[in-house]
């Protein structure tokens, strides 16, 4: 108690650090910008021409069983990637965020590669088990923006970006892949039968993916910088010979000037020892979780910020047990979590497929509302351009619509909606086949619309839910149950929804997939619907993220207040 009161009597003001404001880390979050497009641009530009590439495999006569195997291919990622994440987060805190980073992109390469030349199934699904268990970045990247950006007034700047630039990469992958598939067949001119491209027609679009990321592993190693406490003081060499470059080149020159000491100086003092901010959805990882943080295992003594020091508290937060951790709100958030995780994936990888189906050759006898057969039949290269189209969407509606929305209705509102109307969607969409062909497009774009928007907002509102249910201390293991939830949860979508896809083409009952993720759906409104709203969660995020006035007042005269702020902070 003695050595807690003397800590919280001598803490400098809030005041005086947010004076020593460090500048936006805009370079690095290029950097990384650069690095995170390539692995959108890959995994997304195998959905315009999967279907087409199972077809080839000639696995199965029956087209309808297609589907099954288009969603094992997509399901061997996933279930790799959860196999291995943790480990690769652990892997980060011991030799440092760039090494596994880097590691990461050279395995997404490795994966393509292998994809284009595949010869069978077995290769396909190799290959993309490949790319998931070597592929540790979703998490480790955002380990990597947390420490970047040491100033809390920049995580809302910094935690939109890499959203964005995910939606960039839908955008250019299916666009790449439906249009480089298949190249004897859309471009004969150019690529005679014959060739290496008749025998492998899927090889083109991954080369390109290889091809972007290897700039993406170049750019790397070159530009990249450590940002682990303690492997960040070890000299590097690809840093060092970028930089070499750069100097090079006069328009760069700036770039490359070591900053002063004041302001390092500035930076590290105002980098907290365990960031409280809540993080967007795509980025949660195992990783985060406290005893996988970088910030308490290896963080320096010129970061360790004034809460760091409080004896009391840590004691009190390190006795938090599981009962304490995972309560009924915390369970319900990632329960709902992992529920939305399933059906959304499902959507993203049956309809693609769905539009690929071609209509049976003899007609099944229809008996509405619920027998009947029939598909869209596109090519790879319109389906490439529909997804690209959906990926523009969410970009515009993330950068425009989804604060403001988020802001006017609350989470808990909009998440309540979203999650009792979601059904709906899966129990319309299998019917767009009935449509007249003049309206079959223009349906296929609204439904698009209402998932984008639906994701969109769905997504960030179960995170604030989830951030405000969860103890401050514990959001990092909290965060990393819910991102293993939500890979197993997308692991087991595609491959169940490809069996029922396939079952109810056969038996004459093509929705049979899209019903079974309504059922889904009206499981998760039932979750959903259950969520209460925390008794003080802005209580809990003011004290992490903001200091009011009166706070500022309370720590001048803390020495005077030591056992009553003691008693109070405590429970922070």
């Amino acid at each position: 108690m003695r050595n807690s009161s003397f800590v919280k009597a001598t803490r400098p003001s809030m005041s005086g650090r947010d004076n020593a404001l460090p500048p936006f880390p805009r370079r690095q979050m290029l950097v990384l910008a650069i690095c995170r497009i390539c692995e959108p641009i890959a995994f997304m530009g195998i959905f315009p021409y999967i279907y087409f590439m199972i077809e080839d495999f000639h696995i199965t006569e029956d087209k309808s069983r297609i589907s099954f195997y288009a969603g094992m291919v997509t399901s061997a990622f996933t279930f790799a990637e959860f196999s291995t994440g943790l480990l690769w987060g652990r892997l980060s805190d011991k030799i440092g965020r760039k090494p596994v980073l880097l590691t990461g992109l050279i395995g997404t390469a490795l994966s393509v590669l292998i994809f284009g030349f595949a010869p069978n199934l077995t290769v396909a699904l190799l290959a993309r088990a490949v790319g998931g268990l070597l592929n540790g970045n979703m998490g480790v990247l955002q380990t990597t923006v947390t420490e970047l950006v040491t100033a809390k007034e920049h995580q809302p700047r910094a935690f939109t970006i890499m959203p964005v630039v995910w939606c960039l990469g839908s955008i250019v992958g299916p666009m790449i892949g439906g249009a480089l598939a298949r190249p004897c067949i859309s471009y004969p001119n150019l690529f005679p039968p014959g060739t290496i491209w008749d025998r492998y027609p899927y090889l083109l679009p991954n080369l390109f993916s290889a091809f972007v990321v290897l700039i993406g592993v170049v750019n790397g190693i070159l530009f990249l910088e450590e940002t682990h406490a303690e492997k960040k003081l070890k000299p590097d060499r690809g840093l060092e010979l970028g930089n070499w470059i750069m100097s090079g080149l006069p328009i760069f020159r700036k770039c490359t000037e070591p900053r002063d000491e004041k302001s390092k100086l500035a930076e590290m003092e105002a980098q907290p020892l365990i960031d409280h901010e809540e993080q967007l959805p795509g980025y949660r990882t195992n990783e985060a979780s406290p005893e996988n943080s970088p910030r308490l295992r290896s963080a320096s003594v010129a970061s360790l910020s004034w809460d760091a020091l409080d004896l009391e508290n840590g004691r009190e937060d390190a006795n938090l047990g599981i009962s304490r951790i995972f309560t009924r709100p915390v369970i319900l958030n990632i329960v709902s979590f992992g529920i939305l995780a399933f059906h959304t994936m499902t959507f993203d990888q049956l309809f693609p497929v769905f539009l690929s189906t071609t209509p049976p050759e003899h007609r099944i006898p229809m008996s509405l509302p619920f027998k009947f057969v029939d598909g869209f039949g596109l090519d790879s290269k319109t389906i490439g351009i529909i997804l690209s189209a959906q990926g523009a969407y969410q970009l515009v509606l993330n950068m425009l619509l989804v604060p403001k929305v988020l802001k006017k209705f609350g989470a808990r509102s909009l998440f309540r909606f979203l999650v009792v109307a979601y059904f709906s969607l899966y129990l319309v969409t299998p019917y767009l086949v009935l449509l007249p062909e003049k309206y079959r497009m223009f349906s296929v774009g609204t439904v698009l619309v209402w998932k984008c928007t639906f994701a969109s907002m769905a997504y960030p509102s179960n995170a604030i839910l989830t951030a405000n249910s969860a103890p401050p201390r514990a959001l990092g293991t909290i965060n990393g149950v819910a991102a293993s939830t939500a890979s197993l949860c997308r692991a087991f979508g595609p491959t169940i929804s490809g069996i029922l896809y396939a079952v109810g083409l056969q038996s004459g009952y093509s929705g049979l997939a899209w019903w079974f993720s309504a059922l889904v759906a009206i499981g998760g409104a039932f979750v959903g619907l259950q969520i209460r709203e925390p008794h003080d969660p802005a209580n809990h995020r003011a004290n992490d993220t903001a200091v009011s006035p009166n706070d500022a007042e309370a720590s001048q005269s803390e020495t005077t207040q030591i056992s009553d702020h003691a008693a109070s902070g405590s429970g922070v």
